[in-house]
């Protein structure tokens, strides 16, 4: 009975399963375990071996001297490191590639004069390398479980979702920019105006909290901690004034902290 036909996968659909990388790796150590190894060892030529910043050449080095250790433990303990080190290299690789051609593309670089570059033989193929090129770099800045696929298609898809990410957050940057915008003034009143407002308890506590953010609140954090800090003021001030605690409150100070009840209520 013959076997029926696997339907194709669609190009964009993600990868089920994430595939087992190194990520990031501190390489510079591993190097020197290495030099130790050919230190102890006493190779004759480990003066030329490069520095351990220097990744791809100490590990040319080490290859071509690998036969200068002198017991098999050493020998494998060596080479297994070597292995995980070139796979690191390979990853990187993939995803400097896709910066330089992203680089190339923007000083106006041809696909036709990229194919030789990429070893290909034509512009369609060059731009269709680069896309899954592409995917590595996406896959490294992925939060998803669900890897991109090496496809065009699935690279299109990747790229049109993180533009659509990229625009949420911006817009919720510009947003928390304006209720800033908004917000500052009127804690800097409620600051401006503490001295028949402060209670010497929890609206002087929540008073310092701004005061002592205000002069350096740039960072969305530290927006949110404003607005919190408002809120729990104007709470405390509400309990306040329901007890009869603000009738020596200045003219100036209670409009002050109505204007900030006013905008949060908003």
């Amino acid at each position: 009975m013959p076997r029926p036909k696997q339907k194709p996968g669609t190009p964009t659909k993600p990868l089920l399963k994430r595939p087992v990388r190194i990520g990031s790796l501190d390489t510079a150590p591993l190097i020197g375990e290495l030099r130790q190894l050919h230190e102890d060892a006493e190779d004759p030529n480990i003066g030329r071996m490069p520095a351990d910043e220097e990744l791809f050449g100490a590990l040319l080095y080490l290859e071509a001297n690998a036969s200068a250790l002198k017991t098999e433990a050493a020998r494998r303990a060596a080479a297994t490191k070597r292995v995980l080190l070139w796979e690191y290299v390979r990853e990187r690789a993939d995803l400097h590639q896709a910066k330089a051609i992203e680089h190339a593309r923007a000083a106006g670089t041809e696909w036709a004069d990229l194919a030789p570059a990429l070893a290909v033989k034509a512009p369609s193929a060059a731009y269709n390398k680069a896309r899954r090129l592409q995917a590595a770099v996406l896959a490294a800045l992925s939060r998803s479980d669900h890897p991109v696929r090496r496809t065009p298609e699935a690279v299109r898809e990747a790229e049109r979702q993180a533009a659509i990410r990229a625009l949420s957050e911006r817009q919720a940057e510009e947003q928390a920019a304006r209720r800033h915008a908004l917000l500052s003034p009127v804690a800097q009143r409620l600051i401006a105006y503490r001295s028949t407002l402060d209670d010497d308890d929890e609206v002087t506590f929540w008073l310092d909290q701004i005061e002592a953010l205000l002069p350096d609140c740039h960072t969305p954090t530290q927006l949110v901690s404003l607005r919190k800090y408002v809120e729990a003021t104007v709470r405390e001030l509400t309990k306040a004034e329901r007890q009869g605690s603000l009738s020596a409150a200045r003219a100036d100070a209670l409009a002050a902290y109505r204007a900030a009840a006013s905008l949060l209520s908003e």
